[in-house]
């Protein structure tokens, strides 16, 4: 599952610096790094992508939000963050990636005749992260309400880029049309880019309306 190969097509670069020239073709020129930066069999860069990414976002939250911040050791905020970024970078951020992979898949074995493998889907779904690498920003407690708005609009923006990147890649890759693209690639948009970054959250504040329940259950 994370074949690591050792000349890529493509020539991706390793390490820090790798990983920072990705994100930002991802964000300049994503069809040519689609084309030429995703691998058959190759997704230890694109898992360690996600999973950077994903941390990112999480210390961001930390960061900005304390509410956000788990409490694993009373009065000890700094070692309950690092344990929590832990728990992220090494458990939930890899599952959450291959079962979001995993869905994306079967939906494409159902609607796409001719693709790529489940190789070339893991890495697109994980460099189809890259803009919310910057949508873990929040309005501090007791920000007005122009402020909250404006900082969910940015988090929304970061989204829709996010599943404007997972339509372009699935089109690159698995050689489709933007518009067959965009339809099989609904469901996993919005787990990864609705619920896992927020993006239904910034939509509900920014347009005063209701998309996830969050009511307990029986009531």
């Amino acid at each position: 599952m994370t074949t690591w190969t050792e000349n890529p097509r493509g020539g991706r670069e390793r390490g820090p610096r790798g990983l920072a020239r990705a994100w930002v073709e991802l964000l300049v020129r994503p069809r040519r790094f689609f084309r030429n930066g995703v691998a058959p069999g190759d997704q230890a860069p694109g898992l360690v992508f996600g999973v950077a990414v994903a941390l990112v976002y999480i210390a961001t939250r930390f960061a900005f939000l304390p509410s956000a911040r788990p409490d694993f050791f009373p009065g000890q905020p700094l070692a309950s963050a690092l344990v929590g970024l832990g728990i992220v970078g090494l458990i939930i951020a890899p599952a959450a990636l291959h079962l979001t992979a995993a869905i994306q898949t079967l939906i494409l074995m159902a609607g796409v005749r001719e693709r790529a493998g489940v190789s070339e889907t893991v890495q697109v779904v994980a460099y189809a992260t890259a803009p919310c690498a910057l949508a873990g920003v929040a309005a501090p407690p007791g920000a007005g309400a122009t402020l909250v708005t404006l900082v969910a609009g940015w988090r929304l923006l970061l989204a829709l880029w996010g599943v404007g990147l997972l339509v372009v890649g699935m089109a690159t890759v698995h050689d489709v049309s933007i518009p067959h693209a965009a339809v099989v690639t609904v469901v996993p948009g919005v787990i990864v880019f609705g619920y896992l970054f927020g993006g239904l959250f910034a939509a509900e504040t920014v347009f005063g309306i209701e998309l996830v329940d969050t009511t307990p259950p029986g009531r």
